[in-house]
């Protein structure tokens, strides 16, 4: 598995020319190695070709789960609902991937800041929203959307004040391969690093003292760093795990883990 993040970028000849092309020029340089994915920029956007499979990020899809009614059966949106939270609620995704859970909660009103440190699923999730803003149907929902290229580990030690949500759904080498999986994330996997620190990254979520701590996790995959949360909402393909104030339990946390 490579994942030096090297892939060779495969640009429209209308596009050649554009912003977009020399900023991918400029992060990713020239390659001829044919055995690495294929960054493709054409006039339907950026998206990723590996394995012979092939994925953009697509934030215009998520409109059916949002609209009619629909949102608020979304087991996230749930997981976050908080009494007394406010106008202007809060939200980090701390591992934004392609962008959809953070969509949902943009689309439940969050302000939601997005954490990604692979720089390739950051331009993929960066030209989805910019897509998303540039369609009427999309655009109030992505405008809440704010994308950052940063560790999300060192983004929350330095936040200036508290959130009311964080998210976190890690790749860990045990996910279960689902169905979803292999149609949806195969491509991601082959570029991304599976998470090697979770007890850091759980930490550094508790400190950040979020009114809201909210684990995605396979329906029977382990606790994040082994912790049971105060309750979970679980379906077929996906369980959320959740923790009510847990700054206030930080010291806990941390005798459980040195246990572990």
């Amino acid at each position: 598995m490579k994942n030096d993040y090297t892939v060779k970028l495969d640009i429209a000849q209308e596009l050649k020319d554009s912003p977009k092309a020399e900023k991918l020029r400029e992060r990713f340089g020239e390659t001829h190695d044919e055995n690495v994915p294929v960054l493709r920029l054409d006039e339907n956007g950026l998206s990723l070709i590996a394995d012979s499979n092939r994925i953009s990020g697509d934030l215009k899809k998520m409109m059916g789960r949002v609209s009619n009614g629909k949102l608020a059966h979304e087991m996230l949106v749930k997981a976050a609902k908080i009494k007394d939270i406010g106008d202007r609620p809060t939200a980090i995704d701390a591992t934004a991937g392609l962008g959809d859970d953070s969509f949902l909660l943009a689309a439940a009103g969050f302000e939601v800041s997005m954490f990604e440190r692979n720089p390739i699923v950051f331009e993929l999730l960066s030209d989805a929203i910019n897509r998303a803003k540039d369609d009427p149907e999309t655009r109030d929902i992505a405008e809440r959307m704010h994308l950052s290229f940063s560790d999300s580990i060192n983004a929350m030690e330095k936040l200036e004040k508290p959130v009311d949500i964080i998210l976190l759904d890690p790749m860990f080498p045990e996910r279960q391969k689902s169905a979803l999986v292999k149609k949806k994330l195969q491509v991601i996997q082959r570029i991304e690093i599976p998470c090697s620190d979770e007890e850091e990254l759980f930490l550094a979520a508790v400190k950040a003292a979020p009114k809201r701590l909210i684990i995605k996790r396979p329906p029977k995959g382990p606790f994040l760093a082994g912790i049971k949360p105060d309750f979970s909402y679980t379906g077929k393909a996906v369980r959320f795990d959740c923790f009510a104030s847990p700054f206030s339990r930080l010291e806990r946390f941390i005798k459980l883990i040195e246990a572990t």
